[in-house]
């Protein structure tokens, strides 16, 4: 019985491939047609090459590249396929990691966009329960109360940098914070050294992360950087009218940024906030 050669449409269509792919498999030698009509330079398959198109198809779907496919069908090693293998399956599980870190990344920028619009105007002081927070923190020498916001701009630049020496994502820079000690809020005494950001369980450090415990905190908040001070003085007395006891540090909490809509300078809005008892 004579066989029935396939042409290269018949075989792109019962293979679910683009008669380009299939070309282009012919010219890298993956898969070369059984035969070709010497007058047409039209294409035939035989149906037994379906094999080796799965076999090409499967290692594309397991994320080899086309090269990598050639190398390990031409040399037919078990042990290079599964070296190929375990190379591949350690790049997809980082992108797996990278994909959870924007993912995080961006359900994080939504929250603060709709923390924002939501949160009370400029000066407003409120009693608020806040859960707890992991922060990674940045030791400083400059103490940034001294300076204007252009300063704060190259200690910002400072720890981007570090988060990149250390080769850890950039998604955080936009979650920071500052820390003022408990008894320099207290003494109004405006001196700090440690800039953080907020992180979450897919951070890769771990270890070097603190944590702020929750508990109920005074906050006031806040539209412009130049009004920390004043702010932080009222927030002061609030908590003394109030007889509440402060029982840590101050924390100042960078909730949006809309630097979207400003060219010239950071615009951002911030929410003050030190832990209180009764």
């Amino acid at each position: 019985m004579e066989k029935q050669l396939l042409s290269i449409g018949q075989m792109s269509k019962m293979n679910h491939v683009s008669i380009s792919a299939l070309r282009l498999y012919d010219e890298m030698g993956l898969l070369k047609p059984i035969y070709v009509d010497s007058q047409t330079n039209y294409r035939y398959y035989d149906i037994n090459q379906n094999a080796r198109l799965n076999m090409i198809q499967y290692m594309k779907e397991l994320g080899m590249n086309l090269k990598e496919i050639k190398e390990t069908l031409d040399q037919k090693d078990l042990n290079l396929i599964e070296a190929i293998l375990i190379r591949k399956k350690e790049q997809t599980e980082k992108e797996i990691e990278d994909l959870k870190l924007k993912r995080s990344a961006l359900k994080r920028t939504i929250y603060s966009m709709e923390r924002y619009r939501k949160s009370p105007k400029d000066g407003t002081i409120t009693l608020e329960y806040i859960n707890t927070r992991r922060i990674y923190s940045m030791y400083t020498p400059i103490n940034f109360y001294d300076y204007d916001i252009e300063t704060y701009e190259s200690i910002l630049n400072d720890l981007k940098n570090t988060l990149i020496d250390h080769q850890l994502p950039q998604i955080y820079y936009c979650n920071a914070g500052t820390l003022l000690k408990k008894n320099d809020f207290i003494h109004q005494h405006y001196e700090s050294h440690n800039i953080f950001i907020f992180v979450d369980d897919y951070f890769p450090l771990q270890k070097d992360v603190i944590q702020i415990e929750n508990g109920m905190y005074a906050c006031i908040y806040i539209d412009d950087f130049n009004k920390e001070k004043e702010y932080a003085k009222k927030l002061l007395e609030y908590c003394i009218e109030k007889n509440y006891t402060i029982t840590g540090n101050c924390i100042c909490e960078v909730l949006y940024e809309m630097n979207i809509f400003e060219e010239g300078r950071r615009s951002m809005f911030f929410r003050l906030q030190v832990p209180v008892s009764f």
